[in-house]
Formats: C-alpha cells, structure tokens, sequence
C-alpha cells in the first residue's frame, strides 16, 4: 500500500510509529482469517462483526502494567485499580494517535476497546457474563503477541499477562504476523493463577466468567444495580438514607467518575503469574501466595496427572490454537 506522496505503508511503518505512540507491544493479525476462525465458548473473534469494510487486519496494541501496582498484594486494593485504568486510558490515547496517523495515510480505521460489549445482547440479567465485541486476547495471539495461560488470560514473553490491550481495525494490505505455536504457560504444573485466585473461579484450561466478574469488576453493573435494589427495598428512611451515604455508595460513584474498579478490578492471577522477563521485579513481593488451599492443591494435582495420562479437556483441546502445545523441549 502507498500513502500520500508515494511512501510506501508497511506493518513495520505502523508497528514503529505504535511503539512512537506508547504502546509497550504490537502485532498485526489477520483480520479476514479470523473471520473464518472457530469461536470457542461464545469468545467474539470476527472483525466483520464490528465492519464490513475496514477489518482486514487487526492492529493489537500492549501497555505494561506498572511494577510498583503489581508489587501490591490484596486484590482489591483501589490505588491498583486507579494505576490500571489510567495505563488504559493511556493506551486509548495510543489507538486514537495511531488511527489518524493511519487516516492522514489514505487507510480508515477505528479503534475496538478491550471492555466494549454489544448493548443488544445483553438479556436483562446483571449477573450474566457478555462477551465483548472482539475477543482483545486471541487477537493478541493472533497477531504473534503471547499465548492464553490456564486461566485463558494473555501471556506475553516479555511482561507476562501485566498488559492492557487495544486494538485498531483497518484493510492496509500490509505484512500479518503468525501465532507463536509452543505455550508460555506451564499450567497446572505451575497453577499459581489457581492457587492465588480469591474468587477460586480458575479450572483446567477456563475460567468461570460469571464469577471472576464480580472480582475483576467488583464495582461494576452487576454490584450497582444490586446496591440499588436494596436501597430501593429499604422501607426505613433513616437506613436508605445511611445506604446512600455508605461507603459501598462511595466507591461505585468513584468507580463511575473514572472507571477504576468497573474496567480495571482484581488480577491476582496476573501479579503472581512468573511468566515474563519482569517478573524478577515483583519476585520478592509475589513468590508467596496467602490464597492456597489444600483443596486447590487437590485439583491441580488431579489436572497434572490427567495431563499425564495425555488426557486433555474439552476447554484446552478447543482453543489449542491459542493456548499453544503444551511441554518443554
């Protein structure tokens, strides 16, 4: 592709002038091949669903999570919440910088976010878990980024699962990357994510969505329309007005002024992941985990020797493509 005054547009062009922008990673994944992709588990994988014409290549973007939050052990500590959502709001401005430098170049583009869900499936239920629109992890796999850990949360060889993603969709015919084909992820033979989940909603290769919901956006739709249905139920005047002026009040009003604890929320799992060059960092903070139980223990050992036996779930032989073969040379 040729821009303005015959400079060639090239994936390495855009992936120089992302990381210019801010953004930590940067792969480009084939849009049109997604398309054709199997969606395991109700995952949103095809572009074509947000446009019929400019999805021909997804440009997924990476901002690492600062060290210091990651060093922070409780999962939800709001100050982690509050460094999350401006590393993503940071990132937003990335994909936006990065959109009109595409379209000052002759190629349309528009920005997917990583939380944007279609309001037209949701079915009246707060509780229930909605997919969003683009599925920001596979693509990152797609577009060579990392691998999905047992958790099936992004792993990336540099910073692990401490990433927020973006991604830009346009048609520029340039260059795709190619998924990398070995796991990150050891597993159940490692299990940290499993052992430090609080909501123990991690399983062998998938998660409980619903429930790792309340967690990873613990003052999110579901919790506000349940806060409100109590004060609405309230038949005291002196209680409802205490619930209004509640601390649990407080925090969902802080947490629609900026997002912090609707779009960000725990990653436990992330903080102790070892996957990463910078987990170094966070070792001596994060090696050990207050969360484990004997029960968890329990299951991951079942999980490891099933492994053995060469007897792989349903969840991990469905997504294979993006968990990646598992083992070590």
């Amino acid at each position: 592709m040729v821009g303005p005054g015959g400079a060639a547009l090239t994936a390495s062009a855009i992936k120089q002038r992302a990381r210019e922008l801010g953004a930590d990673l940067v792969g480009i994944a084939d849009g049109a091949f997604m398309d054709r992709l199997p969606e395991p588990g109700g995952v949103q994988l095809r572009p074509s669903r947000i446009t019929d014409f400019d999805g021909d290549r997804v440009i997924v973007l990476a901002r690492r999570l600062g060290a210091g939050t990651s060093r922070l052990t409780r999962w939800d500590e709001r100050h982690k919440y509050y460094n999350d959502e401006l590393a993503l709001t940071g990132l937003e401005q990335t994909a936006l910088e990065l959109v009109l430098w595409l379209e000052d170049r002759g190629v349309p583009a528009l920005i997917v976010p990583p939380t944007h869900v279609d309001p037209w499936r949701y079915s009246g239920d707060p509780e229930a878990h909605i997919e969003p629109l683009l599925s920001l992890d596979y693509a990152a796999v797609e577009a060579g980024l990392g691998t999905l850990g047992l958790n099936l949360q992004l792993l990336t060889p540099e910073f692990g699962p401490r990433v927020v993603l973006s991604a830009v969709l346009c048609s520029a015919d340039v260059d795709c990357d190619a998924p990398m084909q070995r796991a990150l992820c050891l597993g159940p033979a490692c299990g940290r994510c499993l052992r430090a989940c609080p909501g123990d909603v991690i399983g062998h290769w998938e998660r409980d969505w619903p429930a790792c919901d309340r967690y990873r956006s613990p003052h999110g739709f579901a919790q506000l329309t349940e806060f409100l249905g109590e004060v609405f139920d309230e038949t005291d005047p002196e209680a409802r007005a205490a619930m209004v002026r509640s601390r649990e009040s407080f925090d969902l009003w802080q947490s629609i002024l900026r997002g912090a604890g609707v779009l960000t929320g725990c990653r436990r799992c992330a903080e102790v992941c070892p996957v990463g060059e910078d987990y170094e960092a966070l070792r001596d903070a994060q090696e050990a985990i207050a969360e484990g139980t004997e029960a968890k223990e329990l299951r991951l050992a079942d999980m490891v020797a099933a492994e053995q036996r060469s007897a792989l779930p349903k969840d991990y032989v469905e997504r294979r493509r993006w968990i990646g073969e598992l083992g070590r040379d």
